[in-house]
C-alpha cells in the first residue's frame, strides 16, 4: 500500500480529519481529537505509527521484522510498520483496530454523536 491508500482507507471512516500538528511531513490522523495515525510522507519506506492492543503488540513484533515499537510514544500500545513487505489485509487490519481503539476510549457522547452523523 502506499500513502495515498492509507489515507484515502482512513478518510472513509467517520469522523476522521488529517492534519500536521508537529512538522509539514508527519501526517496526523484523528478520530473526533484523538489520533489514530500518524504518517511520515517524507520517510522512504513508508511507515505508520498505529496504536494495538498490547498483547497483540508482542505477537507482531516477534512475527515481523517491519514492525516495532513506535518512537517517541508508548510503546506499549504503539507500533511503527514498515508497510513494505506487508500484506495488504494486515495494514487494512492494523488501522481498523487503531480506529477502534481510539474511538472507544472517546467519552460516550463523542462516540453517539459520529455513530449517529
Amino acid at each position: 500500500m502506499d500513502a495515498n491508500e492509507i489515507l484515502d482507507y482512513c478518510l472513509s471512516k467517520k469522523a476522521v480529519t488529517e492534519s500536521f500538528p508537529f512538522d509539514n511531513e508527519t501526517l496526523v490522523l484523528k478520530v473526533d481529537t484523538k489520533m489514530f495515525l500518524l504518517m511520515s510522507l517524507e520517510r522512504q519506506p513508508l511507515s505508520i505509527n498505529v496504536k494495538t492492543d498490547p498483547e497483540w503488540s508482542a505477537e507482531l513484533r516477534e512475527q515481523y521484522s517491519q514492525i516495532e515499537g513506535a518512537y517517541h510514544m508508548n510503546k506499549t500500545h504503539w507500533n511503527s510498520v514498515a508497510v513494505d513487505g506487508l500484506k495488504r489485509d494486515l495494514i487494512l487490519k492494523l488501522i481498523d483496530q487503531s480506529y477502534d481503539l481510539v474511538f472507544k476510549s472517546l467519552t460516550k457522547k463523542s462516540r453517539e454523536l459520529i455513530n449517529n452523523s
